[in-house]
């Protein structure tokens, strides 16, 4: 085996062991070399090299992820000139309806949420800043979805599949290319409890003048009280207003004016 291939493995295998620990919180060397399925004396090595580098942080003989990545992430965060331009505007709507309110992108076939205003709201719970989603059981996704070419929502769809997350989820391609012809005809996506039971979603897509995907924000709330024209009429057409913003604002930092 070549030293390339070595290395490939080994860098492979470090982002591995920051993928469990994203996921599990607290890990033990055993842990990681039973997930990942390695010597222990590797995991052992590898989570020293994070140690070193204060990517994790020790504790009790357990490990965890240190707040080395999360400056990375906070720049990373600030150089999207769609996070630039809808912060401020994302903070008005969330303050306007009392509701959840994301900024979503797409990465890699799947939702992420770069932005949030939740004033309090009980949802906030599920949707911390970072959090990667699949985009056909949310009014986020299914409103970016419209818009990609159909070749690319194929790409997703055998990448991530459609799991069904209750039972309102759509779970079949028929279905989905029906519901995104919709939305892209009305230019507005809804999510009535097909991510989680109880909740209900509104979403816009913000577009570049090609009408190329930046992202999309969304208005969630209880669906018992998050229905009929609130949902339908009224929080659509504050989205309209707010995406009209965003959409400014993004092509006039694209001019540099």
């Amino acid at each position: 085996m070549s030293e390339d291939t070595d290395q490939r493995g080994s860098d492979s295998t470090l982002l591995e062991i920051i993928s469990l620990l994203d996921k599990h919180g607290t890990v033990g060397v055993t842990e990681v070399a039973d997930h990942i399925d390695i010597a222990k004396s590797t995991a052992h090595y590898h989570l020293n090299t994070l140690l070193r580098n204060d990517f994790v942080i020790k504790e009790d003989m357990k490990y965890k992820l240190g707040t080395e990545l999360l400056g990375i992430g906070i720049q990373a965060r600030r150089r999207i000139p769609l996070f630039r331009a809808a912060k401020e505007e994302i903070s008005k709507l969330g303050s306007k309806t009392n509701e959840l309110v994301i900024l979503s992108i797409e990465e890699r076939g799947l939702g992420v949420y770069l932005h949030k205003s939740s004033n309090g709201s009980a949802l906030d719970i599920d949707a911390p800043i970072g959090r990667t989603a699949t985009l056909h059981n949310r009014a986020l996704g299914k409103a970016m979805l419209a818009y990609f070419p159909k070749e690319r929502v194929d790409e997703i769809i055998e990448r991530h599949g459609l799991p069904e997350t209750t039972d309102q989820t759509i779970t079949t391609r028929e279905q989905l290319y029906v519901e995104l012809q919709r939305v892209r005809k009305e230019g507005i996506a809804f999510n009535r409890e097909e991510h989680i039971e109880g909740i209900n979603g509104v979403a816009v897509p913000i577009l570049d003048a090609d009408e190329n995907v930046l992202g999309a924000v969304s208005i969630a709330g209880p669906a018992n009280r998050f229905q009929g024209s609130t949902l339908t009429e009224d929080y659509p057409y504050l989205l309209s207003k707010t995406r009209n913003t965003i959409e400014l604002e993004v092509e006039h930092s694209d001019d540099g004016s």
